[in-house]
This record gives C-alpha cells, sequence and structure tokens, in this order.
C-alpha cells in the first residue's frame, strides 16, 4: 500500500491541508500571503455576490445532470439491448470523443455556435447563441454525457432479463414494467452518473470561460481569479474549501440514497 498512500499524502492530502491553512490568514498588500491569523475570509463566503455565483453554479450544473440522464439513460438501456459486437463498437464511440484534447472539443462548439456557423446555417437563423448560460450546459453536457452514460449501462446491463419477463407474464405493461422493476433496480447507476456529472460541471471553469464569453461565471472562474487574476489566496482558498465542503455533502448525500435504494 506504500506506493497509493504515498501517492494520495503528496498529492490530495498535502495539498488540502495548506489550502485549509490559507483560509485562516490575510491577503498581502500586493498578494501572496501574510501571517496573521483571521476569520474574514469565512464571513466574505455569504457576500450576496459570492452566494449568486454558488447559486447559478448549482443550477448550471444541475440541469446539465438532468439533462445528462434524460439523454443518457435511453442511451444506456439502448446500447445493453445491443448484440455483443455492436455493444463494444457503441461503447467506443460513447469515449471517442474523450480520446480528443478537451480544449479542441470546446473550440469546436465556438465554431458550431458562432454567429454564422453550422447550427444557425442549419436552422436558417441568426441567432446569438454563445456567450450565454445556454451555450455553457450545451458544453458541459458534450464534455460529461459520457460519465453519465457508462454507469448506467453497467448497471443496466448487469440487469437479470428473467425479472422483466416475470413482470410481462403477470401481466404488466412495458411502460409498468420500466417503472416497477427496472428503474428501482437502477437507481445506483443513475445516483453514479448524476454524481460524476455534477461534480465536474459545477467546479468546471474553462467552458463557462469559453462558451460563456466571461457572463456565466461559475464558482470555478471565481476560485481561478482570485488565485491568479487577484492574488488573493486566503480568499481563493477558502472558496476552494467551500466547495469541498458541497461536493463532501453531496457524496454523503448520494451514498445514502444508495443503500436507501
Amino acid at each position: 500500500m506504500s506506493p497509493g498512500l504515498a501517492y494520495l499524502i503528496v498529492l490530495l492530502l498535502v495539498p488540502l491541508a495548506l489550502v485549509l491553512s490559507f483560509t485562516v490568514f490575510k491577503r498581502g498588500r500586493f498578494g501572496g500571503i501574510v501571517y496573521e491569523f483571521t476569520t474574514e475570509n469565512f464571513s466574505r463566503l455569504i457576500d450576496p455576490l459570492y452566494l449568486g455565483v454558488l447559486g447559478d453554479s448549482l443550477k448550471i450544473a444541475a440541469i446539465t445532470t438532468l439533462i445528462a440522464l434524460l439523454v443518457g439513460y435511453p442511451t444506456a438501456y439502448f446500447i445493453a439491448q445491443l448484440p455483443r459486437n455492436w455493444k463494444t463498437i457503441a461503447l467506443v464511440a460513447i469515449v471517442l470523443p474523450f480520446w480528443t484534447n478537451f480544449i479542441i472539443r470546446v473550440y469546436a462548439w465556438i465554431m458550431l455556435l458562432s454567429g454564422p456557423g453550422i447550427v444557425n446555417s442549419v436552422l436558417g437563423t441568426q441567432m446569438e447563441l454563445l456567450y450565454k448560460d445556454g451555450a455553457v450546459i450545451v458544453g458541459l453536457l458534450y464534455s460529461y454525457l459520457p460519465l453519465m452514460v457508462l454507469p448506467l449501462y453497467a448497471t443496466i446491463e448487469k440487469l437479470d432479463p428473467q425479472l422483466r419477463e416475470a413482470s410481462a407474464n403477470l401481466g404488466a405493461s412495458a411502460f409498468t414494467t420500466f417503472r416497477k422493476v427496472t428503474l428501482p433496480l437502477t437507481v445506483p447507476g443513475v445516483l453514479t452518473g448524476c454524481l460524476f456529472v455534477f461534480v465536474p460541471s459545477f467546479g468546471n471553469f474553462v467552458i463557462p470561460e469559453m462558451l460563456g464569453g466571461g457572463k456565466s461565471i461559475m464558482v470555478g472562474n471565481l476560485i481561478r481569479t482570485e488565485f491568479l487574476k487577484a492574488r488573493d489566496w486566503p480568499f481563493g482558498s477558502t472558496l476552494a474549501l467551500a466547495l469541498i465542503a458541497v461536493l463532501i455533502v453531496l457524496l454523503m448525500i448520494q451514498s445514502w440514497a444508495a443503500r436507501r435504494a
């Protein structure tokens, strides 16, 4: 276990301890850290400006997760019903975008959604699709949809087909079988997929910056700005700690809901 423990200690626990320690110090006049104890950074978290950014981040991440679930569940269900050879091809097609650089994929959406881009050409309109929350959601959905499909597929593919057959033999319709047999048994996969999509969507800063044009500010953008532009490391660390706390709460909720399911 030593290599794994060393990896976690050096690259996870030590940086996390540094971030935690920075939260109780002051910002220097020209940035950086002044080692004087203060709790001001925590009181700034309840400022309406930062609470608004947090609320917007939660909203965008939640909408992205919901759409990913609505698209990903039928996709995973369809793949699970395919013959074995076709399953492999479909799964490769799902993960294929991950083989391309993340920034390149985001730039592709800029070309698609820009004023004279392909989307407007197909629709025959001249709408401004870029630099809005909708564009950010589209970019997040495209980037993280495979993280919804794969755990759902793994859960659906393991279902015993005899359970659905028994439901049909007892007179249940296809919809009733799905609602009372398939869906309850796949809830753990649903929860895992939602978590896999929500967490990176909530903390992402590249897509809001590029597709949102700086107008859609999420908590990831705010943390990056505090560290790299404002050079306010103590408050940036406090924001990062708040983000980690939110994610821990989500993990606890997911674990509790999975046990109940």
